[in-house]
């Protein structure tokens, strides 16, 4: 029978290339995520980011499987995640920050079950 190794005993014995190669990956997947995965990665259910939500658990599936939302929507999910959501136009030679979007949100965008 062989002993269990931690990850991070694996890991040791990798070579640079691989580990940067690993790290590289793991960026790339974080960088592109659907929402439900997000929540998954953030190790929240549907359940506990309604209950944060003051909405019900449909409506957080029902949000998960939009293509399109108010942004003000997109950041309270963003927060209650426990995050921060920026919107950035990029450019070929800069990007922009965008502020404009109002930090208190229309009463009519909050009503995620209305979506």
């Amino acid at each position: 029978m062989t002993g269990h190794r931690s990850f991070n005993e694996l890991r040791k014995t990798m070579s640079p290339v691989r580990r940067a190669r690993n790290a590289d990956a793991t960026r790339a997947m974080i960088h592109d995520m659907a929402l439900h995965e997000l929540r998954q990665a953030r190790q929240k259910s549907q359940e506990e980011l309604a209950a944060q939500l003051h909405v019900g658990q449909p409506a957080v599936a029902k949000m998960e499987r939009r293509t399109d939302m108010y942004v003000s929507n997109l950041r309270r999910y963003i927060e209650a995640l426990g995050g921060t959501l920026e919107i950035t136009a990029r450019f070929p030679d800069t990007e922009v920050t965008i502020n404009n979007f109002s930090d208190i949100a229309d009463e009519s965008e909050l009503l995620l079950e209305k979506s």
